[in-house]
C-alpha cells in the first residue's frame, strides 16, 4: 500500500463532501447569482472521483512496478488542486481568467490517469 495515496485520498474525499455541502448551502446564493453552480459542481465531482482514485492507487501499489505509483499521486493530487481549485475561486468571484489554468490541472490528471497506466502494464 501506498500511505500517500491513501492519504491524499482521504483528505480529498473529505474536503468534497465538506466543500459540496458548503457550496451547496453556504455558497448557493453567489454561486446562482454568479451562474456558476454547475462549474462549482464540476470541481466537486473532479475532487471526488480523483480522491476514490488515489484511494484505489494506494491500494494498487504492491502491484503497480518502478516509480508509477508516486508519479500518478502526485499528478492526480495536484491535478486536483489545480483544476479544483481554480474552478472554485472562479465560481465564487467569477473571474473569468481563472479558466485559464484550469486545463494545467486537467493535463495534470490526464498524467496521473497515463501513469496508472503505465505502472500497470508494467505488472508481471
Amino acid at each position: 500500500m501506498n500511505k500517500n495515496a491513501l492519504v491524499s485520498g482521504a483528505v480529498l474525499g473529505l474536503l468534497s463532501v465538506m466543500i459540496g455541502a458548503f457550496g451547496a448551502h453556504a455558497l448557493k446564493d453567489i454561486l446562482l447569482t454568479n451562474g456558476r453552480m454547475d462549474v462549482y459542481e464540476t470541481a466537486v465531482k473532479y475532487q471526488f472521483y480523483h480522491a476514490i482514485v488515489l484511494l484505489i492507487v494506494g491500494m494498487l501499489a504492491e502491484k503497480l512496478q518502478g516509480p508509477w505509483v508516486k508519479r500518478a499521486t502526485f499528478c492526480f493530487a495536484g491535478g486536483v488542486v489545480v483544476f479544483s481549485g481554480s474552478l472554485y475561486v472562479l465560481s465564487v468571484t467569477n473571474m473569468g481568467w481563472l479558466g485559464a489554468i484550469t486545463p494545467v490541472g486537467g493535463l495534470l490528471l490526464i498524467c496521473g490517469w497515463a501513469c496508472l497506466l503505465i505502472g500497470i502494464m508494467k505488472i508481471d
